[in-house]
């Protein structure tokens, strides 16, 4: 089969299961699924920039979607200004004292010889330091975090508008990229040199770190009491139902004033997320095709001799590692804004780490179009799987008593389907199709 023809036909096959949603679940399901996929294929973009172009072994993906989302309350909500004035500053103090101590730290050991001298000036300032800075940071934490801790409690965010400056939470997009990716710059200067499972081992390690501390620092981002009414660039469903000529429209369409606020919101997010995705995959596809791209893929396949070509091996894994972590940070912010809350204990890395390297599997390692594809296609099934198990599991008891212990069994079980499946696509494609659905070429 041409191979046009055949990728044609498999995004018209994801395009026929989102329309067949809306038309026998609801509309309102098919967007759902439409704007989380173009979310879910700017993430797999990400990791197979970083697996596919360079191969590398990024589990750590959940943070820097995290990262994203906190970019978001940071730039789109507005500050709470009893917080600043009660313990902002001394923050603010705390930390640039604690990234002092560091510096200086750092120079101390580039600068003096090795010795006992060296180590003894090391210690002094390391502890030295970290006393200093939890003097500074701990009483101004406390007392931001006792400003009304059952609404705020935090310092909130740079948007002195509010939710009427909805358009910030659009710049909380690039902003939660560049946030991961500074981010991603300190991990790749220190993890980079590790062999691919280390190198794993110790990404997974860290985006636990850094949801410990999205959980744990409630004067960030509250923790775990979580940020909601997050601004949106979107109109509220509520503005649209007291609109006359809003309603005037849905009428004509045949639709309640609900529904069409709910279905017109969510198309309005598609357009704006088709947008990103447009965009970073024209970027993507530039990349690949580029002399950059053609030597990250001669890295990929043989190290040692892209090194004897004279090529910075590192340089080049901490570049593609920095790009594809900025990407996972831009989505982590849009399904924030989807969202419209910050919760940090719902990071999983199921969801966000394990699911996206089945779309990239899936999809094809090495191929931006296989990505999205991917992207598409594992969020529909992960949505649909599981009501879709409950019905084949109800049609298969309905001829056993009601309370049977084995119905009731098989019944409960359709909640793990989602797993079932996910670990079925992936033995299915990786037996009949290794290289994914759509092939790097």
């Amino acid at each position: 089969m041409n191979e046009t023809v055949k990728n044609t036909a498999l995004f018209a096959l994801v395009a026929v299961l989102i329309i067949g949603t809306g038309f026998l679940q609801s509309w309102n399901s098919a967007l759902f699924i439409l704007n989380f996929g173009l979310i879910s294929a700017i993430m797999a973009l990400g990791v197979n920039l970083q697996w596919g172009f360079a191969g590398l072994f990024n589990v750590g993906i959940m943070g820097f979607v995290a990262l994203g989302g906190l970019a978001t309350v940071l730039v789109s909500m507005p500050p709470t200004t009893e917080a600043w004035a009660a313990g902002g500053g001394g923050v603010i103090v705390a930390l640039l004292m604690g990234a002092a101590t560091i510096v200086v730290t750092a120079l101390v050991i580039k600068r003096m010889s090795a010795g006992w001298l060296r180590t003894v000036v090391v210690l002094v300032l390391l502890i030295g330091g970290f006393f200093v800075y939890r003097a500074l940071f701990d009483p101004s934490v406390a007392r931001i975090e006792a400003i009304d801790p059952a609404s705020t409690g935090y310092l909130g965010g740079l948007n002195p508008g509010g939710a009427a400056w909805g358009w910030m939470t659009l710049v909380a997009w690039p902003v939660g990229g560049l946030l991961a990716a500074g981010v991603a710059w300190i991990i790749g200067k220190t993890a980079l040199g590790l062999r691919s499972d280390y190198l794993a081992i110790a990404t997974l390690g860290i985006a636990e770190i850094i949801i410990a501390v999205m959980k744990n620092e409630d004067w960030l981002s509250r923790g775990v009491k979580n940020v909601i009414g997050l601004p949106r660039p979107a109109p509220y469903e509520i503005e649209l139902q007291s609109d006359p000529a809003f309603l005037e429209r849905a009428a004509s369409l045949g639709m309640d004033p609900v529904t069409a606020s709910t279905i017109w919101v969510k198309l309005v997010y598609a357009g704006l997320f088709a947008v990103v995705l447009v965009i970073l995959f024209v970027l993507a596809q530039r990349a690949l095709h580029s002399p950059w791209g053609r030597m990250m893929r001669a890295i990929r396949d043989n190290e040692n001799a892209s090194e004897a070509m004279g090529k910075d091996v590192t340089a080049r894994h901490l570049q593609v590692f920095i790009l594809g972590s900025a990407i996972c940070g831009i989505a982590g912010a849009m399904m924030t804004t989807l969202d419209g809350q910050l919760t940090p204990g719902t990071y999983q890395p199921l969801r966000f780490t394990f699911l996206i390297w089945v779309m990239v599997i899936v999809g094809g390692s090495g191929n931006n179009l296989g990505a999205v594809l991917g992207g598409f296609l594992i969020w529909f099934l992960w949505v649909q799987v599981e009501p879709m198990g409950l019905l084949l599991m109800q049609a298969i008891t309905s001829g056993m008593t009601d309370g049977s212990p084995l119905k009731v069994h098989l019944i409960e079980s359709a909640a793990h389907m989602r797993l079932l499946t996910m670990g079925l696509v992936l033995l299915l494609v990786l037996r009949f199709s290794p290289r994914g659905l759509i092939p790097e070429r």
